[in-house]
């Protein structure tokens, strides 16, 4: 069977989005090997001990604080992105609105990384903002969608 945006794929977006916020801080964990040293037996307080060293070039330190930064929004962002998937299946939303929805959030979350870790001004800041929340407004799309299902009696949820 060919594989196409009408296959049920959607599922397989949520370990991708999973993804996207996990490889920030693995990302982050091999600069601060490379610049300092990782303590793996310490790992929560090594970011602030490493951003803090005056021996560690300014720019550096920033980005590795914006990987740390864009790790937490992934994590925050992650069960919203759960919530709406499971929602969309469960009601029966078509395959397509799902993948597309799904496509375009997973290339959200690698876009606004990307913008996160290179941002250099206050106009790269106020791109990532723009980015944040168009691929929020993704999820919050399949929610209501998926409410609206259900309000109009096409869905009986138990």
């Amino acid at each position: 069977m060919p594989v196409t945006l009408s296959t049920p794929l959607s599922l397989y977006s949520i370990p991708a989005v999973w993804l996207t916020a996990f490889l920030p801080v693995t990302m982050k964990t091999m600069l601060i090997q490379n610049v300092k040293g990782y303590n793996n037996l310490e790992p929560r307080p090594t970011t602030s001990r490493v951003t803090a060293d005056p021996t560690i070039p300014r720019a550096t330190a920033a980005r590795i604080l914006r990987m740390e930064g864009a790790h937490l929004n992934g994590n925050e962002n992650l069960p919203i992105w759960i919530a709406a998937v499971l929602a969309g299946n469960l009601v029966g939303l078509d395959n397509y609105t799902l993948n597309v929805a799904s496509l375009l959030y997973i290339g959200g979350r690698i876009t606004y990384n990307y913008v996160y870790f290179n941002q250099a001004t206050e106009f790269q800041s106020w791109v990532r903002t723009g980015v944040y929340f168009g691929s929020l407004s993704l999820p919050i799309y399949l929610i209501f969608k998926a409410a609206a299902k259900i309000q109009a009696g096409k869905m009986a949820v138990m």
